[in-house]
């Protein structure tokens, strides 16, 4: 998220659609609500959401035409909210393209999960800093100023976030969310511990340098130039 993924919530139950919000920006999201599809298309060409929450049975126009007209013109990663079971297939499949599917009844977290995971798997993969930071992904190896930095794979998962968009300041859950493959249950004081050992082998490669730059209160951010 740049500084926060901004989602599109098209629900026309304003109690679902309020939850849905609250449980949202708790977890550092920006949000915008429509209530029909007609107005859901409009939100999606003029607010350029990170993702779509869409909803299928919307006064106006559904969210399954929604959809169609949406994918017209954009890739927008789009998560459809259904409360029919039988619809599943076509939601997902080559007619709609949608990325992901909950079913109601469900709970607010579980959305708040399939929004991080659809838009961690759609996000762009991480560019390598050439001038200074050569990363191999394949391999799990980096180079800075053409020496190799000797990392755990938790800590090159670490570096690699941060080396996806020097400059950006990330959250600890956003780096979390990167660190462990299995999404296993950790602290977010974990990655403290990895950001301290992650800079004092950079320092060791760049001696004087403070590469990974604490947010007070935010996160962190690589700066490299």
């Amino acid at each position: 998220m740049d500084p926060a993924a901004t989602v599109l919530i098209v629900e026309d139950e304003p109690k679902l659609a309020r939850l849905l919000d609250d449980y949202l920006k708790a977890a550092g999201y920006r949000t915008h609500w429509v209530s029909d599809g007609v107005s859901a298309v409009t939100a999606a060409r003029t607010t350029k959401p990170d993702l779509i929450l869409l909803d299928v049975m919307l006064p106006g126009k559904d969210g399954l035409a929604v959809c169609r007209e949406v994918r017209a013109f954009a890739q927008t990663p789009i998560i459809m909210v259904t409360a029919r079971v039988e619809e599943i297939d076509r939601l997902l499949g080559l007619e709609l393209g949608a990325d992901d599917y909950v079913c109601k009844p469900f709970s607010p977290r579980e959305v708040v999960a399939r929004v991080k995971a659809v838009l961690r798997r759609t996000a762009p993969a991480a560019v390598a800093q050439p001038d200074r930071l050569e990363i191999n992904e394949s391999r799990l190896t980096m180079r800075l100023d053409g020496k190799t930095l000797v990392l755990t794979p938790v800590e090159f998962r670490l570096l690699n976030a941060l080396a996806s968009q020097p400059g950006r300041i990330f959250s600890r859950d956003q780096l979390l969310d990167r660190l462990h493959l299995d999404h296993r249950v950790v602290l977010d004081r974990t990655v403290d511990s990895h950001v301290k050992n992650v800079r004092r082998k950079l320092a060791e490669v760049a001696p004087g340098e403070e590469l990974i730059r604490s947010v007070y209160g935010v996160g962190y951010k690589l700066e490299i130039a």
